[in-house]
């Protein structure tokens, strides 16, 4: 398994992962997501004592998150947040909660933060290595098979109609039994990926298990780079997700979701540019028929 580098969006990934960590790394991660300048500027001893743990919490906290030590901690920090500062994107908390009460134009201006810094968090921690190497397979891929469940089915069916239309023989499917079919008939040089915000779906993951015992190459797009589905797949996406009022984190990883997505969409019709565009004009000149003529 291969998995992404840690190269970025240290602050998204242990916002979405703090609720799950044991409480002394969580001590940890509180206090640096409460002013992660400062905490780029602290000691491990001086983070350790504010924080009310040991320099050895501190170090297991690092590790957990796929960093050396302290030392590479801290100079992602830095990193982000001196990016974060020039961008004037503010590393505060991700919106507000919004009342029943709300005026609409507090609203729409309190969603539209909060999810333009989602698209932020997911593009800083996006592991461009990994991006090449999913459209490079994808090009070469005889056939390439996406899974998800709910919504992140609906986010996998999005892509797979893109691919289709620049002449990737893609598929996608929500249904597990169709799904655990098409895995099974899968083989080396083809491509399952598996969409899934939390990455514990069990459909998702039966058919890109299926999928990987059959030799393909297997993605994983998910919130969670220590969950399941990243540890069964031998390329890792990580999205950006946080809940906001009536809006789930699985709800709010949507945006997250398409922007990898698309991502990868783009590299890929980068690297079949000419076929791309020829598909493009004959898909664009059948459809013209289609449309009403302006007045």
């Amino acid at each position: 398994m291969e998995g992404t580098t840690v190269s970025g969006g240290a602050l998204g990934r242990i916002q979405t992962e703090l609720p799950r960590l044991p409480e002394a790394l969580r001590k940890v991660g509180e206090l640096i997501l409460a002013d992660p300048a400062e905490a780029a500027r602290s000691t491990i001893v001086t983070l350790a004592e504010r924080s009310g743990t040991s320099p050895a919490t501190v170090t297991r906290f690092c590790r957990a998150f796929g960093f050396a030590g302290y030392s590479e901690l801290r100079v992602a920090l830095a990193t982000e947040t001196g990016r974060a500062a020039q961008a004037g994107w503010g590393l505060g908390v991700i919106g507000q909660e919004i009342g029943p009460g709300d005026p609409l134009d507090a609203v729409v201006e309190t969603m539209a933060v909060a999810d333009a810094r989602l698209i932020q968090e997911t593009a800083a921690q996006l592991d461009l290595g990994v991006v090449a190497k999913v459209a490079d397979a994808i090009v070469a891929a005889g056939q390439v098979v996406m899974f998800g469940m709910s919504t992140s089915g609906e986010v996998a069916g999005m892509l797979s109609g893109r691919l289709r239309r620049i002449r990737i023989p893609c598929w996608s499917y929500c249904d597990p039994h169709q799904g655990l079919a098409h895995a099974a008939l899968l083989g080396e040089g083809d491509v399952a990926i598996g969409v899934s915000h939390q990455g514990r779906t069990r459909e998702v993951l039966e058919a890109m298990a299926e999928a990987d015992g059959r030799g393909a190459t297997t993605v994983a797009v998910t919130s969670f780079a220590r969950s399941p589905l990243a540890e069964l797949a031998d390329l890792v996406l990580t999205t950006a997700s946080r809940e906001t009022t009536f809006r789930p984190s699985g709800l709010a990883a949507i945006h997250s979701q398409l922007f990898v997505l698309d991502v990868v969409y783009v590299a890929v019709a980068q690297r079949t540019y000419e076929r791309a565009n020829e598909a493009f004009d004959r898909t664009i000149r059948a459809l013209d028929s289609h449309r009403v003529e302006r007045n």
